[in-house]
Parts: C-alpha cells; sequence; structure tokens
C-alpha cells in the first residue's frame, strides 16, 4: 500500500473517505490547543488595549494641559500688547505692573502690585489699565504698592464729559461695575453715553485719561441733583497687569507753571493795551 500509495493515486478516494471518517477525532484532539490559542489572544488583546487606553488619556491630559497653557499665555501676550499700546499713547514715563494679590476685606477694593518705592513708586500716583483709570497708590513697600480701585466708596476723581467739558467730581460706590457722579444740577447736560475723563483739577491725576461711560440718569422732580450712574472704563475685575504713571505730578506742576505763566503774559498784555488807548495828558503851557 505504501508503494501503491507512492508510485500511483489509486488510494487517492481511500485516503479521502478516510479523513472524512477521522474528521471529527481530528478535531476533538485539537479543540483544547485550539481554545487555549484564542483565549490566550483574546486576553493579550484586552490587556493591550486597556494599556493602549490608559497612554491615550495621559496624552490627550498633557495635551490639554499644555492647550491651556497656550491659551493663558496667548491672552496675557494680548492684554500686554494693549497695555503696551496704552504706555504708546501716554506722554508721562510709566512703569508696567503685575497684579500679585488683592486685600481680602469686605469694606474696600484693593490690589497688591509687585512694583514698590525702589521702583520708583510713589504715594498717590495714578495706575491705569489698557482701557482707562485704574486707581492711585493708596500705600507703599520698598518692594510692593497698594492700589484703591476707582470703584471704591472712599475714592474720588474730579472728571468732566468729554462732548462738552461739564465738570463733577466721580465717586466709588463699593460695586466693581458702579460708579456715581456726586451733586450733579438737574439742569446738566449729561446724557446716558457720555463719557467721562479726568479734569486734572485738584492736582492729583493728570487730564485726559478715560474713566467711566454714563449708563443711567435719573431726575427726581423733588431733587434739585440727578442720580448719574457710571460704568468704570477699566477692567477692574479682570486686569492682571496695569501701568503706573510716574511723572504725572511733574506734569501736572509744569501744566500749571505753564497756565501761570501764559496768566500773566495775558494779564500784562491787557495792562499794555489799556495803556495805549488810555490818552495822553497835555503839558501845561
Amino acid at each position: 500500500m505504501i508503494v501503491v500509495e507512492t508510485a500511483t493515486s489509486y488510494l487517492a478516494p481511500v485516503r479521502s473517505a478516510l479523513a472524512t471518517v477521522l474528521a471529527p477525532v481530528v478535531l476533538t484532539a485539537e479543540s483544547p490547543y485550539m481554545l487555549g490559542g484564542e483565549i490566550s489572544d483574546v486576553a493579550v488583546t484586552h490587556t493591550t488595549l486597556v494599556e493602549r487606553n490608559a497612554e491615550l488619556e495621559a496624552r490627550m491630559l498633557e495635551l490639554s494641559e499644555a492647550a491651556q497653557q497656550y491659551e493663558a499665555l496667548l491672552a496675557e501676550n494680548g492684554r500686554l500688547r494693549e497695555l503696551l499700546g496704552s504706555r504708546a499713547r501716554l506722554p508721562q514715563d510709566v512703569r508696567i505692573a503685575e497684579i500679585v494679590g488683592i486685600v481680602p476685606t469686605p469694606t474696600t477694593l484693593q490690589v497688591v502690585l509687585d512694583k514698590g518705592e525702589n521702583d520708583g513708586v510713589a504715594l498717590g500716583l495714578a495706575v491705569i489699565d489698557a482701557e482707562g483709570l485704574f486707581g492711585q497708590v493708596v500705600e507703599l513697600t520698598s518692594y510692593t504698592s497698594r492700589v484703591l480701585l476707582v470703584a471704591d466708596k472712599d475714592h474720588a476723581v474730579p472728571v468732566e464729559v468729554n462732548r462738552n467739558g461739564v465738570r463733577s467730581v466721580l465717586g466709588g460706590t463699593g460695586r466693581i461695575d458702579r460708579l456715581v457722579l456726586e451733586f450733579v444740577p438737574v439742569t446738566a447736560d449729561i446724557v446716558k453715553g457720555d463719557l467721562l475723563v479726568t479734569s486734572g483739577l485738584g492736582g492729583r491725576f493728570p487730564r485726559g485719561y478715560p474713566v467711566g461711560v454714563v449708563d443711567s440718569v435719573v431726575v427726581d422732580n423733588n431733587s434739585n441733583f440727578a442720580e448719574i450712574f457710571v460704568r468704570p472704563s477699566a477692567a477692574l475685575d479682570r486686569s492682571r497687569h496695569v501701568l503706573v504713571v510716574l511723572d504725572a505730578q511733574e506734569d501736572l506742576q509744569a501744566l500749571a507753571e505753564e497756565e501761570a505763566a501764559a496768566g500773566e503774559a495775558a494779564a500784562a498784555d491787557e495792562d499794555a493795551q489799556t495803556q495805549a488807548q488810555t490818552p495822553a495828558e497835555e503839558p501845561a503851557p
């Protein structure tokens, strides 16, 4: 049979029939190995998927943190660009400062800056952000300074209406989003939407800094004064970097000296014109 199987194909049908008959036996004999291999492959695949899923989650967290840092840096870069734009528009020398703390008291609105006396900061200097007047320096150390916000109830600043020059005093209310014009007659030409800027009176703040926009005007017929609320121009609850105007007092003094000199010159010219118009007395015969 071996010779016939090797030399001819006569036994092929017999081999096929025997393989068919014995197939269940072969399958039964190999089933433990087949099942063990499939279970092993499934176990390995599940373990690999769990590990890969954990790696992907860790990577996603890393990328999320990097994206958040990028967004924060992008926002800070935008704020600094706005602040530098404000600095370019200012005639005075300024110092960029960062807000490093908030005074945790319910009765006052103050923040702490990272610039102090060693950086040229002095008491009373004006502090602005990219949008307008932020406050003024009220306390100093060598390396830090404390700023009273314009919205604090103890803060007041002389202002004027940018549209027509009407002057008044703008005070804080203790609310971060509201200021109030004090003792404004009901006949004053102030309407909603008017821009208020510093008037320069009082020698504290230079003239022309935006302070706020009139938000509402309420006139009571039983009162001589109108109730006028103002929305601050500065981002008091969002700004991270501000500008401290260093030489504002020098500019104010120089401006006062120039105005005084101009007044004296005008008075001298008026006296000269008066003398020229007065007829000279004829000499006695």
